[in-house]
């Protein structure tokens, strides 16, 4: 098709571009902040983002989900070894003393009382030989007894020499008396002693 035969006339378009003329779109020159906006963005945005994951992570104590819970760690510490019991000494022990036995205190004896020689004494001869009572009463004088008597006396139901003593605080004087005179039975009595002791001599009195 020729020129002649176009249906629009030639303009500004339809002529050749110049040499040093850029070859395609036209565009516009760029702003500032389409220059800068990325550096701005990594200076503000990366700090706020890790502000951001710090905060998270403290609040989930620093664990990561299905990585372990609050409650089980996930990383336990070591364990502390155990320490060993100190060893016993094998010191030999001084061997227990033994403390004496605690003695008790010796037990003063109660010497028995005496004798009381100045006790009125009364031989009764019951045996019916003369001179039985006079005999046992010379005995009793010459082993100190200083007041004996004589007289006569009947058995009663006694079949044995006796000698009797009134209260017990003449044992004693009753006891020298039938050592004196070897005669074995010494009976209590008040009814037949009353306040003294009583030589009651029967047949087997051997003078």
């Amino acid at each position: 098709m020729s020129k002649g035969s176009d249906r629009y006339p030639e303009d500004e378009f339809d002529a050749a571009p110049a040499e040093d003329a850029p070859i395609g779109v036209h565009r516009a020159p760029r702003s500032w902040w389409s220059r800068w906006w990325p550096f701005v963005a990594v200076v503000v945005l990366v700090p706020a983002l890790t502000v951001v994951f710090v905060l998270w992570a403290s609040s989930w104590d620093g664990r990561i989900p299905g990585f372990g819970t609050s409650e089980t760690p996930v990383a336990s510490a070591p364990a502390q070894p155990e320490t060993e019991a100190p060893a016993e000494s094998t010191t030999p022990s001084e061997p227990a003393v033994e403390e004496p036995p605690a003695t008790e205190a010796p037990v003063e004896e109660v010497p028995p009382p005496a004798p009381d020689l100045d006790a009125t004494v009364r031989v009764l001869n019951a045996s019916g030989i003369t001179g039985l009572a006079a005999g046992a009463a010379e005995d009793l004088e010459d082993a100190g007894f200083t007041s004996v008597e004589t007289g006569n006396g009947n058995a009663g139901g006694s079949t044995a020499t006796t000698i009797f003593y009134g209260t017990p605080e003449l044992s004693a004087t009753a006891q020298q008396v039938a050592t004196t005179l070897g005669i074995a039975n010494v009976v209590e009595s008040a009814e037949v002693a009353d306040d003294g002791v009583v030589v009651l001599l029967l047949r087997d009195f051997d003078s």
